[in-house]
């Protein structure tokens, strides 16, 4: 055990109990009834003495790795005071501050505000992440900070979260401005839970739904671990028994591989819906996990988000637990450092889709084919040779989303499967110089299971901790390892992991049978017509023009973004004419000929490719060790 956990893993004990013993806590209602209008509301009760008083709302949102808190939509905030209302002023510089006044004898501010809600909402359910709604003292660290939540919610909706319940009480009455059309009906049910801190409480989403279904997982694994469901539909609520199986199995997979829990109970928070839009957050005891209405319903549906839940389940080790000591900061206010995010998420994206392999939520085909179409892209990325892989973290919170054009010079968050390939390469290593006697099974025992079961704790750690602890599974220069492949510009994917593991990256005519897989599912992984490795450009089925492959075909060919293409060879532009003029131009020298739209102009486009059909793939190569495979094998004896 690592000497410094001890004294940290007091700490937080004393914390949680100091603060439920010695502090009266903030109150706060979240009274969701109100999703369906897109709208939440709060009543929260502040213990405060007379004088000056400052109060925010959470800025760097754990998990999202940029400074994108509820800011913009928190509305109707009021505070008062027995009975009095009392002035506020938001600082001019800290956006998220306000600043109040309070008068002497109170011991007791209560505010009210409400927060706009864009998304996770449907008239059927609504999922509360609690800096939607929070409002506490300032420059504290919140893990100082205790806190009560209640939660109302309508009559006959069921409930999911790791928060622990104590039981119903009265709905709080409505306090703010104007607020007369939006009280609670009143048969909506509020629950109490116990006290916490302000950090776990943002830690500790909340689901809840009409059509709802807690489904206990692996019941033999302690400690329990449950699969919360909301849906739209009620048939949709009801999961499939081979996908309640998988998802038990997935637990089982993470109890032997890391050998370690650092939560109390564990609840997969998961929406299907076409309406309430996707999600996938970590939580230390929970996850919230937002899918398409149908993408649990058969195999095929299921691939384009087959690692989802593994990977949010990682990430309660590796990310919540394990955490990079500068992405950790005290509070919501402090910028996060995210330079080691490809151990955070990169780490967790190669564990992520080998527990799925493992636990049966993919086959070991589905996982090559889908690791093909992950390295391809990395591998014909040009950004690489001016970027390198560590700043796609540290400038995480600027390329984070936006605009996809151009986005393969400018780069994307990489680091996500940068980090996969990194891993791979270091098991499919120590594989290799272990005479395959050691994996990075033992590495992750070491690394993310230091401490034992913690219950839910925050370790930080830098650069050097992970070489250490590679080193004590096999002697290598692990420093110098990791540098090269992060800090330095490399113009090309490290393949390195695939090779060493039996196969080698190729180019066929023809997709995958994991890519045909997602494109019939209309999977957002196999959105569009994908001649991304032969022309350089990504298009809609209706021919609009997305990102542009730098110095490839269609660039050099002076093709944007945004354009619209509507003829290929004298035919009105379909996915299918596109493709069977890529195959003609292979045996023909005359160029792919093009009609395109930019707003109103229309003008003709030569693109000089005779290349023929390219999509990626992996093949067996013969005489080599099958590590690849190996590695997807279960470590469990899967349950049906």
């Amino acid at each position: 055990m690592s000497k410094v956990l001890p004294a940290l893993f007091a700490s937080v004990l004393f914390s949680v109990t100091a603060l439920a013993q010695n502090q009266t806590p903030i109150q706060i209602t979240a009274d969701l009834t109100e999703g369906a209008r897109h709208l939440y509301h709060a009543e929260i009760d502040l213990p405060v003495q007379a004088g000056p008083a400052t109060f925010t709302t959470p800025v760097w949102i754990p998990g999202n790795h940029a400074p994108n808190g509820p800011l913009p939509e928190i509305t109707g905030v009021v505070f008062t005071a027995n009975g009095q209302r009392l002035a506020w002023r938001r600082d001019d510089v800290k956006l998220s501050e306000f600043h109040v006044v309070i008068p002497k004898g109170v011991t007791t501010l209560h505010a009210h505000l409400d927060c706009i809600m864009t998304g996770r909402v449907t008239s059927k359910m609504a999922v509360l992440e609690w800096e939607q709604l929070m409002l506490y003292p300032a420059n504290i660290p919140v893990k100082n900070i205790a806190i009560q939540p209640s939660v109302t919610v309508p009559a006959g909706w069921g409930t999911g979260t790791a928060l622990t319940p104590i039981g119903t009480v009265p709905t709080p009455p409505v306090t703010g401005i104007d607020e007369a059309a939006h009280v609670p009906p009143a048969d909506a049910v509020t629950t109490k839970y116990a006290v916490t801190n302000v950090e776990q409480l943002e830690d500790s989403p909340v689901l809840t739904g009409r059509y709802f279904h807690e489904f206990p997982l692996a019941p033999e694994i302690s400690p329990k671990h449950f699969l919360d469901v909301a849906a739209d539909e009620p048939e949709d609520a009801q999961m499939r028994p081979e996908v309640l199986a998988e998802v038990a199995n997935l637990v089982r997979e993470a109890d032997a591989d890391y050998a370690s829990h650092h939560y109390n109970a564990y609840h997969f928070i998961l929406t299907l819906s076409d309406l309430a839009g996707g999600e996938g957050l970590e939580h230390g005891q929970s996850s919230d996990n937002g899918v398409n209405e149908k993408s649990f319903s058969d195999d095929a549906h299921q691939l384009g988000d087959a690692d989802l839940l593994a990977h949010e389940f990682t990430h309660s080790w590796n990310g919540k637990y394990r955490r990079p000591a500068r992405l950790y900061q005290p509070d919501f206010a402090t910028p996060q450092q995210g330079d080691l995010l490809w151990v955070y998420e990169g780490m967790t994206q190669y564990l992520g889709n080998v527990l799925a392999a493992r636990a049966g939520l993919k086959n070991a085909e589905q996982y090559r084919d889908l690791l093909a179409l992950s390295a391809a892209q990395l591998d014909n990325k040009p950004g690489r040779e001016w970027r390198t892989t560590e700043d796609t973290g540290v400038a995480g919170s600027l390329i984070r989303g936006g605009y996809q054009y151009w986005v393969n010079w400018r780069r994307g968050q990489d680091y996500y499967q940068e980090g996969e390939l990194l891993w791979l390469d270091a098991d499919t290593l120590i594989r290799k110089l272990t005479d395959d006697k050691k994996s990075l099974n033992d590495f992750e025992k070491i690394f993310l299971g230091k401490g034992g079961n913690t219950g839910p704790l925050i370790v930080g750690y830098e650069l050097p901790e992970i070489a250490d602890d590679l080193n004590q599974v096999v002697k290598y220069d692990w420093l110098t390892f990791l540098k090269d492949r992060i800090n330095n510009i490399n113009p090309r994917a490290d393949l390195a992991g695939i090779e060493q593991g039996g196969y080698k990256l190729v180019y066929l005519d023809h997709p995958s049978k994991g890519e045909k897989t997602l494109a019939a599912a209309n999977s957002r992984r196999g959105a569009g017509i994908n001649v991304w490795y032969s022309l350089g450009l990504r298009v809609t089925p209706d021919g609009q023009l997305g990102d542009i492959r730098w110095s490839g075909p269609a660039d050099k060919a002076k093709l944007s973004p945004g354009e619209k293409i509507i003829a290929v060879n004298g035919r009105i532009f379909s996915g299918e004419q596109l493709h069977a003029a890529i195959v003609k131009a292979k045996t023909d020298a005359a160029p792919i000929h093009l009609i395109v739209q930019q707003e109103s102009s229309v003008f003709s486009v030569d693109i000089d490719y005779h290349d023929g059909e390219r999509y990626p793939s992996l093949v067996r190569v013969d005489g080599t060790p099958d590590y690849l495979d190996e590695i997807t094998k279960p470590l469990t004896t899967p349950k049906k």
